[in-house]
């Protein structure tokens, strides 16, 4: 990484955001980013081991709780965004009845098919997936359909007519091209996930990293934000 770069950590929830704003950012700013995605478990384990990250963007659970561990610089934590999941189809395809909660019950029973994010990853949309379907009693039926996915947009399987559905953060399908957004989770089995940054406490460039949370966290970020399917901080 060449000195004069921002290294941003990311979950994949922001990934569509940070790589809209990062030209506008550049331009503005004169700084370079270099922006590494991965899934929230892996970035908060080389974090914890020492790799040295200018700015971390996760859920802000894993981020409060790299604060705690003096990974993070509390005083610079920032909350970017709030973000529901959903379920996506193939453009084109019939959007299935996912209103109710009895409704999503029977949608998830009735698809052939079916892409998750994998909980293994620490993603709060795969963890959540797995209480949702052993709460409406159906994980035996439809775990035995579904795919678990890590380190992509689950919603790219749907656009490539890989699988049927796809369950996961807004923010994740809206971006996906060929892939279409059905709708939000029923409120009762809902799970909203709030995101934020914070700098490294071993940051190479910390001047910078201030900079680039701001401008995450400006009016200019936040329409990209809205565009994703999230919510501003």
């Amino acid at each position: 990484m060449a000195s004069d770069e921002i290294k941003v950590m990311s979950s994949g929830g922001l990934k569509a955001v940070i790589s809209g704003l990062a030209g506008a950012f550049e331009r503005a700013s004169g700084q370079k980013l270099a922006p590494v995605f991965a899934p929230p478990t892996a970035v908060k384990t080389r974090i914890e081991g020492g790799e040295a990250v200018d700015v971390a963007v996760m859920s802000a659970a894993l981020i409060d709780d790299l604060v705690r561990q003096r990974k993070l610089v509390g005083d610079s934590r920032v909350t970017l965004a709030r973000s529901g999941m959903g379920v996506a189809v193939r453009k084109g395809a019939p959007k299935p009845d996912i209103s109710t909660t009895e409704a999503f019950r029977r949608t998830l029973l009735a698809a052939k098919s079916l892409v998750a994010t994998d909980p293994g990853g620490g993603g709060a949309s795969g963890i959540h997936f797995q209480k949702v379907i052993a709460q409406l009693g159906i994980a035996d039926e439809v775990m035995a359909k579904t795919r678990l996915n890590s380190g992509s947009y689950n919603a790219e399987f749907v656009a490539r007519g890989e699988a049927e559905l796809a369950i996961q953060q807004i923010s994740e399908i809206v971006p996906v091209t060929g892939a279409e957004l059905v709708g939000p989770l029923p409120d009762a089995v809902q799970l909203t996930t709030i995101f934020a940054a914070a700098v490294g406490t071993n940051a190479p460039a910390p001047a910078a990293a201030q900079e680039l949370i701001r401008f995450l966290a400006s009016p200019e970020a936040a329409g990209v934000i809205k565009a994703t399917g999230m919510e501003p901080g």
